[in-house]
Formats: C-alpha cells, structure tokens, sequence
C-alpha cells in the first residue's frame, strides 16, 4: 500500500525540523553533520604517535637501517630445520586456530550491524479465529457464529537518520580489521616462540656435545693420573682432583638433557601436537649463525609493520565511532511500521481480490529528559576513546624500546661471542699444554686440573653466546613486526592455518591498510 504524502502527519516534520536545529546546540555542528556523510558524533582522525627518527644504534656497523621485507626473516639463519618448523606451526598451532576464529566472529558481528540498516524486524503471521457473539447484546446480530481467517506480512523500519545504525557498521568494520592483526600478531608471536625455542634447543644440544667430549677427555686423563698414583709416580691428589671434574662432568649432564627434553615439549606445544620425542627429527646442527648484519628500517616502519600496534590503533576508530552511536540519542528516533495481507471469512477466499488489508504507520520517539543520561554517555565513549589513544601510545613506546634492547643485545651479543671464541681457542691450547706436561711428569695434576675446569666453563659460556646472538636477533626482528606476511605471501602456505570448518579466504585478507604518522 503507498502512503500519500499529504497523510504524514505534520508533527513529523516539526520533530524534524527541531532535531536538526539541536544539532547547533549539540556535539556535532550542522556542517560537520553534513560533511560527515549526515552522522553525528566525530569521524575518526589517527592519533600521533612518540616515535624518533632513527635508532640509537643506527650508525653502528653491524646495524642496517634499510626497509626490507621482513615476510621470512628467519631465512636468514639458512636453516632448514627451522624453515620446516615454522611452517608446520602454522599449520597446526591451536592458539593461531583460536585468532582465526575470533576474525569469523568479528565479522559475523559486522554482518549482524549491516543487516539493521535494513527493516529491523520482518515477520509472516497467519491465524485462524471462531468466534461467537453473546446473544444478550442491546442490538441482536443476525449472525452468531463466525470465523476469520488472516495472513500477513509486517515490517518495522527505524530511519537511520543520524547515522547511528552506521556508526556501529562503521565500528564493527574496525573491529574485523583489529581482529585481523590481533591473528598476525599471535603468528608474529609464534614464529618467534618457534626460533626461539629451536635456538634453545641447539644451545642446549651444543652444551650437552661439549659435556660429552670433556667426559671422554677426563676419563682419559684420570685413567693417567690413577696409574702415575699407583705407580708411586706422584701422590693421590691428582686422583682425586681428576675424579671431582670427572663426576662435576657428569651431574650436569642430566641437568642439559632435562633443558633438551623441556625445549622439545615446548615445540611439540607450538606445533600443536603431544609431547614427542622429536630427536631424531630435528637432527644434529651447529646453533643457528645470524648473518653479519641486522636490517631494522626506521622506527616510523613500526606502526605499519607490526601488527599489534595496527589493532591498538583500529580498536581507537572502533571506539570513535561509539561516540556518534552515544550522540544520536539526543535526537528522534523516526520509523515506519506497516504490514499488509489478507483477511477473510472463509478459507478459500482468502487470497480473493477484496481481502487485501493493509496500513502504515509513520511515527518518531525520542528520549526527552534524558539529557544527563545520554550527555554522560557520551562523555563515558569518549573518555574511552582517550584512554584507547594513550594505550595506543604507550604500546608504540613499548615497542621502540623492544627494538631498542635487541639491537644492542645484538650487537654486543656478537662482541662476547667472538671474544669467548678466542677465550676458548686459548684455553684448549692450555689444557694440551697441560696435560703434556703432565704426562711427561715435568709438572702434577694441579695445572691440568685448573686448565680443564676452565675449559669446560669457557666452552659452556661460548654456546650460551652463540645462541645469544642468534636469539638478540630474533628479537629485533619480532620487534619489527616480522612474519604475520606470511599468510600473504604463498597462497598454497596461507590456506593451512585455518580449521577445516573455516574457508581460507576468511581469514588470508588483503593486507591491512598502511598507517602514517602524524
């Protein structure tokens, strides 16, 4: 049924003419009103951000400030163990499972918003009724009996005059492209945990190696010491100071087997599968070699690459448009209500030419004397949206700092590697003149003794080291924001992630849009 014009009530028009005269009154002016597509409430302006120019150590020689792409940094250390683990984490982490699902909700949220721009409420009803009229009424009817048959379709429609039914879409959009980085965040995550994990590991791996090799070594020595003792060559001392490294050797090698076992249960955990014995398939390997540079771009790199500071500052533009939802309280609600039919006595005719029934109703409410509560309201969303931009902010330093600390643990990581190095060269050299001498009787045991205890603390501090430059770096680049890249960058890598009852293309999204300083 069309509704004439000349039937709207001229209140209608009244209440509207007042609403957008408040508008002068309120927190949106009329032109920003209009500038803002016809929504109340402000539109969303990124916040600066504290950010210098360049690193602290950007001058240094082992630091390079060029932007690269960072999708597969842990290339870098030309593993392939470690290539293949990470690649087996993606596809099966439960906590990157997790992240995906919470992206499906975020946009089932976002669908439920569109769908309110639309008449909010449909429905079909249908109904049959038999009536009898009292036969003691003032004017009898000559009908007592009667039925009424009834099919109908009604809708209900708020306008979204302000703009607050877009507000919330416009939130809810922010809030899929928030869940989105907070996935690449748990993925940034992950690799981290993953080269981490395996660097521990192969510290560990190269600890235990250089335990080993001193326990051969002082079996043999004590084995001289013993026959020089019973030989009356010289006294007990060198027995007994050869049998206390001997047994010093061995109570820590159980202590570095627990460290492997734990560091294998913790990748069984990031793989996503049950505590595995997975010694046979990581292998042996020397611990992960960093290359002689480290890539780190400028610190401004970091609000576009890292992807949990991109949803800090998408969940500020999700809050933002609260505000404007906050607002259009202040003015009507107008909505259209109606439904449309069939009406009739008898069942088949029903649907006749003459049953249609139908009507219209145009109407508006609005929340008068509510004032403190919605000016309050308001004041709450944007308090919250405040308090959003300083976490956001705070996040942002957090970060830099984060970056900050790996750069120069990297750099003086390799410093004390390369100086143990030389430590460890010079005290091997020490124990085999030692022990030469000793077995020439020129000297006791007492200086092999000293020579192999320290040897075997040097050689432990070295792999320590060692893996401190490799995990320094692994540092940086998680700093960076490294990694999430990667379900963009291989489709047929990109599709694993996902649970099976989720379709890959909903979750492997074009990359998020760039964020700028301001």
């Amino acid at each position: 049924m069309m509704l004439d014009r000349r039937s709207l009530p001229q209140s209608l028009v009244v209440v509207c003419a007042i609403g957008l005269t408040l508008l002068s009154g309120c927190s949106t002016p009329l032109r920003e009103f209009v500038d803002n597509g016809f929504k109340v409430g402000p539109d969303y302006r990124r916040p600066p951000v504290p950010l210098a120019n360049q690193w602290i150590d950007s001058d240094h020689e082992g630091v390079n400030t060029s932007s690269v792409n960072y999708s597969d940094w842990w290339t870098v250390f030309e593993d392939p163990v470690l290539d293949g683990l990470i690649v087996t984490a993606y596809q099966q982490n439960v906590n990157l499972r997790v992240a995906a699902t919470r992206v499906l909700e975020a946009r089932a949220q976002k669908g439920i918003a569109v769908g309110s721009l639309f008449p909010q409420s449909q429905s079909i009803d249908g109904s049959f009724t038999r009536s009898q009229l009292s036969k003691n009424v003032a004017v009898p009817s000559p009908v007592s009996h009667f039925s009424t048959w009834s099919a109908t379709f009604g809708a209900s429609w708020e306008i979204d005059f302000w703009g607050k039914i877009r507000r919330i879409v416009e939130s809810t959009d922010d809030v899929v492209d928030a869940s989105v980085d907070d996935y690449d965040n748990v993925m940034v995550t992950l690799i981290g945990d993953v080269a981490s994990t395996y660097v521990t590991y192969r510290i560990l791996q190269q600890q235990l190696l250089y335990v080993q090799q001193n326990i051969t070594l002082q079996e043999s020595t004590l084995k001289i010491a013993t026959e020089r003792w019973k030989s009356g060559q010289t006294n007990e001392l060198g027995t007994v100071q050869a049998n206390s490294l001997l047994e010093q050797l061995r109570a820590t090698q159980p202590t570095i087997e627990t460290g492997i076992r734990v560091s294998q249960n913790q990748l069984c955990l990031l793989l996503g599968m049950p505590p595995t014995d997975l010694a046979e398939m990581l292998g042996t390997a020397p611990i992960p070699e960093s290359p002689p540079e480290v890539l780190v771009g400028i610190p401004a790199d970091l609000i576009r690459r890292r992807p949990d500071l991109r949803a800090a500052e998408r969940y500020i533009a999700a809050q933002n448009a609260q505000i404007g939802v906050a607002e259009a309280d202040f003015y009507p609600q107008f909505f259209i209500s109606g439904d449309i039919g069939y009406q009739a006595k008898d069942l088949d005719l029903l649907f006749g030419p003459r049953s249609g029934i139908g009507q219209i109703t145009p109407g508006f409410s609005w929340n008068v004397l509510n004032y403190g509560r919605i000016v309050n309201n308001v004041r709450l969303q944007e308090f919250k949206t405040q308090e959003l931009v300083a976490v956001y902010q705070q996040k942002v330093l957090v970060a830099a700092r984060e970056v900050e600390n790996g750069i120069i643990d990297y750099v003086n990581s390799k410093v004390t590697a390369e100086r143990l190095e030389a430590s460890v060269a010079a005290a091997e050299r020490a124990v085999k003149l030692a022990t030469d001498q000793f077995n020439a009787g020129v000297i006791d045991f007492t200086s092999v003794f000293v020579a192999e205890q320290f040897l075997v603390q040097q050689q432990n501090l070295l792999a320590q080291a060692q893996g401190d430059v490799a995990l320094a770096l692994i540092t940086v680049y998680r700093s960076l924001g490294g990694g999430w890249q990667l379900r963009l960058s291989d489709p047929a890598i990109a599709t694993v992630g996902m649970i099976e009852t989720v379709p890959a293309t909903s979750v492997v999204v074009e990359a998020p849009e760039l964020i700028t300083t301001e």
